[in-house]
């Protein structure tokens, strides 16, 4: 794959199925940089690099989901030449719902599977906290709570210095976001969360049911927001279980 939206892809012989990865707000596409090697060998994984990190520090991040998804629409549609799924955490799910919507609009095409994680259905209603003008000591607050970035870089000024124009940009993008009333999707979507995630709870991840007309599930995991990291293991399980049964198999 020659495109800068995708990192750390590692292409598969025979792929059955590709899945595409798109990472919560301030992540990149390292976040999913092992999961080639945990997923069985005729899964190929396609981690996304958004512009602003990574490979693409250089390169302004987008900051309007319309405009986002409309570049991602482009470049990812001549990949979609085998069956597909897209995963996102937090902003990623987001994202990649918006992404399918686009992708139905102007392809008449969706994914296998709508996997989303850690984030709210957009339909619910929103708080109307700003987060991406929050002062700087605010901004560093709100990072800790979450848990989801290393204490070190926390404690390091450099470090957060580089850091904060991605965080306040990606939380531009969720917060500028407006959900527009479209007909269920055709896909199956497979919702997770942390059993300890103070952001987005049992609730607002079992109404993503409203957002399709085919099967839905929710798997709740051990962990916060963050359970990504610290239950990695059994989400890939769950996921392979999802790729070869359709569902999580219940024992």
């Amino acid at each position: 794959m020659v495109t800068n939206w995708f990192g750390y892809t590692k292409t598969r012989t025979h792929p059955r199925l590709r899945l595409f990865c798109f990472p919560y707000a301030g992540g990149g596409a390292s976040v999913f940089r092992t999961w080639y090697a945990a997923l069985p060998t005729d899964i190929e994984v396609c981690p996304i690099e958004l512009p602003g990190r990574g490979r693409r520090f250089q390169e302004a991040p987008l900051l309007r989901v319309p405009s986002l998804v409309q570049a991602l629409s482009e470049a990812i549609h001549p990949y979609l030449d085998m069956p597909f799924a897209f995963f996102g955490h937090s902003m990623g799910a987001l994202i990649s719902f918006e992404l399918t919507r686009q992708l139905r609009r102007e392809h008449g095409m969706t994914p296998d599977y709508l996997l989303v994680s850690a984030y709210s259905a957009p339909q619910l209603q929103r708080n109307n906290v700003v987060t991406h003008t929050l002062r700087d000591e605010e901004l560093l607050e709100k990072l800790r709570k979450l848990e989801g970035t290393p204490k070190e870089v926390l404690e390091e000024p450099e470090l957060l210095k580089l850091l904060f124009p991605t965080i306040r940009a990606d939380f531009e993008l969720c917060d500028s976001y407006s959900y527009v009333p479209e007909p269920p999707l055709p896909c199956a979507i497979r919702a997770f969360g942390g059993l300890r995630d103070q952001v987005s709870g049992y609730n607002g991840l079992m109404a993503w049911r409203e957002q399709t007309s085919s099967s839905f599930e929710l798997q709740m995991l051990p962990g916060d927001h963050f359970y990504l990291h610290t239950a990695q293991p059994l989400l890939l399980e769950f996921l392979k279980e999802i790729f070869q049964y359709g569902e999580v198999v219940k024992v």
